[in-house]
């Protein structure tokens, strides 16, 4: 077997390890609100500063990749993560949980975002790009549902501070298989990345990450296509961590629906998003990537017009149809939009596609607010999901309209 699947089993291991803290903030708001008596808003805070840094990290790690390796961001990110989360244990004052858990653990998982699978694939891989990608994808919500369940559990019966440490000591656990079996390059062990028919040496280390990382976003900000992905990317958080994960279940529960039974709803996306992640990269090496992107959207909007006829207070077939479809097309569009980076910008496709993840954070972030506005202000969600399902026509519109790039002829050596 070819190194470059052991880089990318050690990888998504690692993803999955690193995405224990992803399904920690939500289990952590009631038991830190009756401990502490602090309100949501600020318990909020430390989640948000968290987000919003999980995004804006991105282009610098990838940087900082290809200046000291990936072998050793990950492993001081899966620790950055790991002291966060345990300094949580002693907090006793609200800045301090903005401080461990927005920023120490912000900048950990900002490190561990999509971004690392796309450097990893970049790397390692020529052919079947689009397959791992969207394995590596799949991976965060494989994490998701593997520690959810436990994490609940021990917030249930043994308090908040024991799933924090779970937290903790997962992070570390996979920090020795990183350092052990993660290889930065495949000219690291000989190889030439899986599907190259030759030999490329490793480049050598890129200097000056930070200014790199704000030189790339300047540079593909010139180009139309940088602003088309970045757009459709942001409608894509807007349409699912900011609208279904933050306000799916009060939106089922104004209808009626008890909450365990809609966010339970919420655990069967996450499984049928590993299925549809997985299958967008399978397709991606087949198809073209931006009218991939274009079905997807379109889908996922036309599924977002008819959610509010399917609310009602129980659960029925056509709302599981619904959330069936919607969890195939959750996180579909990341296997396309990483392709489409590279096809756009070949080296420095990693970092940009950082700041097109930044993009999708601060589009949750909007809509995550918006939609509680609107809520606050109507008395109901149903303006949010007409309006995002119009978005996400938007989106496909955007994406069959970004240019194709041709690909770069084969080098010529001229005889000596």
């Amino acid at each position: 077997m070819h190194r470059a699947w052991w880089v990318a089993a050690v990888t998504f291991v690692t993803i999955v390890g690193a995405a224990a803290f992803a399904s920690l903030p939500g289990l952590l708001i009631e038991p830190l609100h009756a401990e502490f008596d602090w309100s949501r808003g600020t318990i909020g805070l430390g989640v948000s500063v968290n987000l919003a840094l999980y995004g804006l990290t991105a282009p610098f790690a990838a940087a900082l990749m290809d200046r000291f390796g990936i072998r050793r961001v990950v492993a001081v990110a899966l620790t950055v993560i790991a002291a966060g989360s345990l300094l949580t244990v002693w907090m006793t004052a609200a800045w301090q949980l903005v401080l461990y858990w927005g920023v120490l653990v912000g900048l950990g998982s900002g490190s561990m975002a999509l971004a690392f699978a796309a450097t990893v694939t970049n790397r390692w891989f020529t052919a079947r790009r689009g397959l791992v990608t969207g394995v590596l994808t799949a991976a965060s919500a494989s994490g998701q549902l593997v520690f959810l369940p436990l994490l609940s559990w021990l917030v249930q019966h043994h308090g908040w501070r024991p799933a924090a440490v779970t937290v903790a000591l997962s992070a570390l656990a996979v920090v020795p298989f990183v350092w052990l079996l993660l290889r930065d390059h495949p000219a690291d062990v000989g190889l030439a990345p899986y599907g190259a028919q030759e030999f490329a040496p490793k480049p050598a280390p890129v200097t000056g990450a930070a200014r790199r990382a704000v030189t790339v976003l300047l540079r593909a900000a010139r180009t139309g296509p940088f602003w088309l992905l970045a757009g459709t990317f942001a409608i894509c958080g807007a349409s699912t961590n900011g609208l279904v994960k933050t306000h799916f279940v009060p939106a089922a529960h104004d209808h009626g629906m008890p909450i365990t039974a809609a966010a339970s709803l919420l655990a069967v996306i996450g499984v049928f998003d590993v299925v549809g992640t997985v299958a967008s990269g399978w397709f991606t090496d087949r198809f073209e990537a931006r009218r991939l992107l274009a079905v997807y959207y379109a889908l996922r909007g036309v599924s977002l017009l008819f959610l509010p006829a399917l609310l009602a207070p129980s659960v029925h077939p056509p709302m599981l149809f619904f959330i069936v479809f919607y969890g195939l097309d959750w996180v579909a569009t990341v296997p396309p939009t990483i392709a489409l980076c590279r096809e756009q910008y070949g080296e420095d496709s990693a970092i940009v596609f950082g700041w097109v993840l930044a993009s999708h954070q601060v589009g949750a972030a909007l809509v995550a607010f918006l939609g509680g506005l609107a809520r606050d202000l109507t008395g109901s969600y149903d303006l949010v999901w007409y309006a995002s399902g119009a978005l996400c026509a938007l989106a496909a519109l955007m994406a069959m309209v970004i240019r194709r790039t041709p690909a770069p002829a084969p080098a010529t050596v001229a005889a000596a």
